[in-house]
């Protein structure tokens, strides 16, 4: 007999699609973000560093119940992205950005400290050479901190892997659409007789993080500092 069932594997396979997506999408907004935050000073940056945080303090499921209340399809941005058959809730979709939500203060966090470690001076050399803003960015300060890009990325994805209380609030726990690998191990550990199921769930778990963080550690081992 299996240790694990259909739903079992499409959960697992469901987790590394959302987790995925949820942190190809993201980091470009953390390290837009990052980059603000570690270089500019401006009115309300106290404010922009704040809410950047929150989602690291605020209850998982109250973030869930937010996102439900802002894309649902009554919310006022749900509404919006329906009549462009855009639907986030209770769809697979809503489960990678609420992913997205509780990751993206994980991954801006290695990003900031990489950027504000690096010299200014750096900087305005290119600056003094004629390189443009984006020049410096793409071709100094990227490359200078790619380390903690590559880490953000790697915090980013296994905290996507893991997310649960937000994910189950906004988009349930539908097999084949919305059910993912930490919903799933939740559901097996309230199933009498299901321990051994559990064990092994986590076991997935355990395996598919372990080997996110020790491909993150040899690709920034790789990376030219």
């Amino acid at each position: 007999m299996s240790l694990l069932t259909g739903d079992d594997l499409a959960a697992i396979l469901l987790s590394l699609k959302v987790a995925g997506v949820a942190t190809l999408v993201t980091l470009p907004i953390a390290l837009s973000v990052a980059h603000v935050l570690a270089r500019r000073r401006f009115p309300g940056r106290s404010l922009l560093d704040a809410l950047t945080h929150l989602p690291l303090v605020l209850p998982p499921v109250a973030t869930g119940y937010i996102l439900l209340m802002l894309f649902g399809r009554q919310g006022p941005l749900g509404a919006v992205l329906a009549r462009f058959g855009v639907v986030l809730a209770f769809h697979w979709t809503g489960a990678a950005l609420a992913a997205g939500v509780m990751a993206f203060p994980l991954m801006v966090r290695p990003i900031r400290l990489s950027i504000e470690a690096i010299d200014r001076e750096v900087e305005d050399a290119a600056l003094t050479l004629g390189a443009s803003a984006v020049a410096r960015f793409t071709r100094v300060t990227l490359p200078l901190a790619a380390p903690g890009v590559i880490a953000g990325a790697v915090l980013g994805f296994a905290r996507a892997l893991g997310e649960f209380g937000a994910t189950i609030t906004f988009v349930a726990a539908i097999p084949g659409e919305t059910l993912t690998l930490p919903t799933d191990i939740y559901l097996a550990t309230q199933s009498p007789g299901a321990e051994t199921r559990s064990l092994v769930l986590c076991g997935v778990s355990l395996v598919i993080a372990f080997t996110a963080i020790l491909a993150g550690e040899a690709i920034g081992r790789r990376t030219p500092r």
